[in-house]
């Protein structure tokens, strides 16, 4: 069973609190960035090179091609093409691909109240499904900090 983070942003928008998780998650390995729509790619892409003057985020997407050379890839499809470990969901992306990757992050706007509402059902799918579950959110810098977990013998929720 994959392990599943929920990312409750509350002070950064998705473009500015994405590029710091990738760098982390990229010390890890290969990531796929799923968003549920194709029209989200090309912005995405361009935050991912401008956030920062000194930093680098290797990426493609289908424009670029050769996704097995790309750590990480942005897609609105259901695939794998770089053999990542890690997954990353945006805008409300969902995903049946859970067991093909270590870890599947959750990424959603909690001042938006139909992404919260969602994130809150795919929290007690993805418990009743046996998942091991944390949630994370951010404070007023930007900072994360675990606020909730949940294992398959857990019936706990955020």
């Amino acid at each position: 069973m994959a392990i599943i983070r929920f990312y409750h942003l509350q002070n950064q928008t998705l473009d500015q609190a994405l590029p710091l998780i990738l760098q982390k998650a990229i010390q890890q390995g290969n990531i796929v960035v799923k968003t549920a729509d194709k029209a989200h790619i090309k912005p995405m892409s361009k935050a991912l090179w401008t956030f920062r003057p000194d930093s680098f985020l290797p990426h493609g997407s289908a424009a670029e091609g050769h996704a097995e050379e790309q750590p990480i890839w942005l897609t609105d499809e259901e695939e794998n093409p770089n053999a990542a470990k890690i997954l990353i969901l945006t805008h409300g992306a969902q995903t049946q691909m859970h067991s093909d990757f270590d870890l599947c992050c959750e990424m959603f706007d909690g001042r938006d109240q139909e992404a919260l509402a969602a994130a809150r059902q795919r929290w007690k799918d993805y418990q009743a499904a046996g998942h091991a579950l944390a949630y994370w959110q951010q404070d007023e810098q930007g900072r994360w900090s675990e606020k909730a977990t949940s294992s398959s013998s857990d019936s706990s929720s955020e």
